[in-house]
């Protein structure tokens, strides 16, 4: 297998495609999709989006220091790429996607209904580091669908369908090949179903 040399570029694929809902200290909100977004503590729970400060949203944030991440699935992909490539200055996004807002419980943020997981963040620092600001924020909240949990109070996105951002292209996540620590997992062996046997005394 030989390999190709590429110039230093983002390669880092694929992502999480999350639509980002930002507004300003008036009140207007808007929603851009951002794919530079990561987890970035446990505890603290902190996470980080990038964006680019010709973004519209970008003033939102800048004013408030608060942003919601919401969560896609393969439904919201069409309203998830309109997000990315429309303009708040020219369209009400809301209204095109015909998404819900609902107002945040600890940031004047509205999220998005339709989401299966929203993420209020407070931004803590902001890093200036070239074509992107990026900010890092405290999680100060979250929503999840309840049509997600089951009847031991767990939380499976995966029924959600949720996309991933794959080099410019939106795809589901496929079939699951394994879980966290099961590389290491003992083998357990099938015990072989024992059949008592009858003996006359």
């Amino acid at each position: 297998m030989a390999k190709i040399s590429f110039k230093p570029g983002n390669m880092l694929y694929p992502l999480p495609a999350v639509m980002v809902s930002v507004a300003d200290k008036a009140g207007h909100s808007n929603i851009i999709t951002v794919a530079w977004t990561g987890t970035v503590c446990t505890n603290p729970p902190m996470v980080s989006i990038s964006v680019r400060p010709e973004r519209f949203s970008h003033h939102m944030i800048e004013e408030t220091g608060e942003f919601i991440i919401n969560l896609t699935t393969e439904e919201l992909t069409y309203a998830t790429d309109y997000c990315g490539v429309k303009s708040g200055k020219d369209v009400d996004k809301w209204k095109e996607m015909q998404l819900t807002p609902v107002m945040g419980e600890k940031v004047q943020v509205p999220y998005i209904e339709e989401s299966p997981v929203n993420i209020e963040c407070k931004v803590r620092k902001v890093e200036r580091l070239g074509s992107h600001d990026m900010y890092l924020a405290d999680v100060v909240a979250v929503h999840v669908d309840d049509a997600y949990m089951d009847e031991k109070n767990s939380f499976h996105l995966i029924n959600a369908k949720p996309i991933a951002y794959n080099h410019g292209e939106y795809y589901g996540l496929g079939k699951k090949l394994g879980k966290f620590g099961y590389s290491i997992q003992k083998k357990t062996k099938k015990q072989p179903n024992q059949k008592k046997s009858l003996t006359k005394k």
